[in-house]
Formats: structure tokens, sequence, C-alpha cells
């Protein structure tokens, strides 16, 4: 079993910055690629990035690519999320998750991810 857990979050100005860390620990050499998802109140949970862990090639959604950023540290088991120019409609609580890659995936649906993080709250104002 692999565990995960965020942390970074917080309340920020539009147009700021937040740096999002999510680290994996148990059985980590069995980690495919990490992802991060996340979901508004009363909103489905949205595909935001992902990496792969072998190779670090990177995947964003295109409602955050060209102002987040997704990075990894294989040796310390963490993935990033640089978010840049954040705007409100980024609010949202945003989860970490690994794929074992078990399958073919393609790393952007919830389908895609084995274990899951807490979560952790974003909150951008005007």
């Amino acid at each position: 079993q692999v565990y995960v857990g965020e942390s970074g979050g917080g309340t920020v100005q539009a147009g700021g910055s937040l740096r999002l860390s999510c680290v994996a620990s148990g059985r980590t050499r069995s980690i495919y690629a990490m992802g991060w998802f996340r979901q508004a109140p009363g909103g489905a949970r949205e595909f935001v990035a992902a990496i792969k862990w072998g190779d670090g090639n990177p995947l964003h959604n295109d409602s955050v690519r060209g102002r987040f950023t997704i990075s990894r540290d294989n040796a310390k088991n963490t993935v990033y999320l640089q978010m840049n120019s954040l705007k409100p409609e980024d609010t949202a609580v945003y989860f970490c998750a690994t794929s074992l890659g078990l399958r073919l995936v393609e790393l952007t649906t919830e389908r895609d991810y084995d274990y899951w993080g807490q979560g952790t709250q974003v909150t951008v104002s005007v």
C-alpha cells in the first residue's frame, strides 16, 4: 500500500502563488505516476496535472496549463504543484494521488489512480 499526504494549501490573493507538496510513503517503489486533482464545493473531481515517476514526463489540464507546473523529486518520494497567477476559480480542495500503472493509463481520470490523500484546501480571494 502507498500512503499519500498533501500539504501547502492556504489562502492567497488572486494573482498570487502557492506551492503544494505531496509525499508518498509505504511501497513507494511501486509508484508509476502521481497526479493532482481538485474539487470545488458541489463540483466533480477535476484532473489538474500528473507526472510519470520514471521519466518525469508531465501532463497538465488545459485549465491550468501555463500557470501550474507539476514536478517531482523521486529521492524524496515527493511531487509538487507550483501554482502561479492564481484565480478565484482555482479555489478547491486539491488531492494528490498515486498510480501503480497496473494497466495502460492516461492519468487524466480518477480511475487511473490507486491511492489518494485527504486533500488540502486552496482558497483564492479577490
